[in-house]
């Protein structure tokens, strides 16, 4: 995700190019999770306390020739699998397209330059590089993220995307049909452009600091926060800007971000919302990890809320680990919300075929 989990799917195309000039894979992650927490006990779901289901991440890649390749990330889960889901209705399986896109990439000495268009996740922050549970060493995902909203969807959208990197500087520039505040479907209604971008510097290998920005319109008609009396949606713009900073060392790893998100309103006050997250993992022993992660929301005028998350992974194989996670969750005048996960993940080369 370029800065997002199919960056990844981007960038390994690309290494796979210089090995062979044309062919097909399909690389995939699976997740398998066990899951308590008194949320499922509650309305709407009314339901036992513990649950499982399953993520599935397929990552197809068509390379053409040495520049040109089709690639993308397909999501498949059982509801409800993410946390989100544990207050909403509904049971069943549900697929998302996060990534389906054409790209043209060129690599020099001391710089590249990938150049793609189709379905894309938000270039905004830096925590969709890791989405992949494989990834990703706990079980959930950081406060300013969602995989339905907050101020970062998951969801992919259609537009463009340029990324360049020269010596120590990396940049990027996305334009998409929608806000990554609320993703919409090229047939949808009230779509209109936004426009999203970054760029980072590396100080030294392993200690990154970089900056993100996106600002468009957010809302359409539909939406349940679109009040009556407002503005047209086309003059209601989101902003979102942050600061994301990447270090490790030895066994070390630290990630952390910071963000502002502001969405205008004309009918009732803007809303504003504050979030950031520092989370830190150390590698044990080659088969076991701890991890640790937390992270807050401020909106302005509303209550706030923090959060808590621990993990232990374990590797029974290179490509294989199995974490046990602990979240807790505060909002602001509520009761503590807890949840245990135990999560199996795998990945693996389903399918792979080159040619010259």
């Amino acid at each position: 995700m370029i800065r997002t989990v199919c960056f990844l799917c981007g960038m390994a195309a690309a290494v796979w190019a210089q090995e062979a000039e044309s062919g097909f894979e399909l690389r995939s992650t699976i997740a398998t999770g066990t899951f308590y927490s008194h949320d499922l006990t509650e309305a709407p779901r009314d339901g036992a306390p513990v649950t499982g289901g399953f993520q599935a991440l397929l990552y197809p890649t068509w390379k053409l020739n040495s520049h040109w390749a089709v690639s993308g990330a397909i999501q498949v889960h059982s509801r409800p699998y993410f946390l989100e889901e544990f207050t909403s209705q509904g049971y069943g399986v549900k697929t998302n397209i996060l990534n389906a896109n054409l790209s043209y990439s060129r690599f020099w000495s001391k710089g590249s330059l990938v150049v793609r268009a189709g379905q894309l996740t938000s270039a905004f922050g830096s925590f969709l590089l890791r989405y992949d549970p494989a990834a990703n060493p706990l079980t959930g995902v950081p406060a300013g993220y969602g995989y339905y909203g907050g101020g970062v969807a998951i969801e992919g959208l259609a537009g463009a995307q340029v990324d360049a990197t020269v010596g120590a500087f990396d940049v990027r520039a996305q334009f998409t049909n929608s806000s990554p505040v609320n993703p919409r479907s090229v047939f949808d209604k009230d779509q209109y452009v936004n426009w999203a971008g970054g760029a980072g510097y590396t100080i030294r290998q392993g200690f990154r600091v970089g900056v993100s920005a996106y600002r468009g319109p957010y809302l359409d008609r539909q939406n349940r926060f679109y009040f009556r009396g407002e503005a047209p949606p086309r003059d209601l713009p989101s902003t979102g800007y942050g600061l994301d900073v990447q270090w490790g060392r030895g066994p070390w790893n630290v990630y952390g971000e910071l963000a502002h998100f502001q969405m205008t309103y004309k009918a009732i006050p803007t809303f504003n919302e504050h979030t950031g997250y520092a989370e830190v993992r150390r590698v044990l022993h080659p088969r076991w990890y701890a991890a640790a992660r937390t992270g807050y929301s401020r909106p302005l005028r509303f209550p706030g809320s923090e959060s808590y998350e621990m993990a232990v992974g374990f590797r029974p194989t290179a490509s294989q680990v199995l974490k046990f996670g602990y979240t807790t969750e505060h909002h602001s005048g509520d009761p503590l919300e807890h949840e245990v996960t135990i999560q199996f993940v795998t990945s693996f080369k389903a399918f792979g075929f080159a040619g010259r």
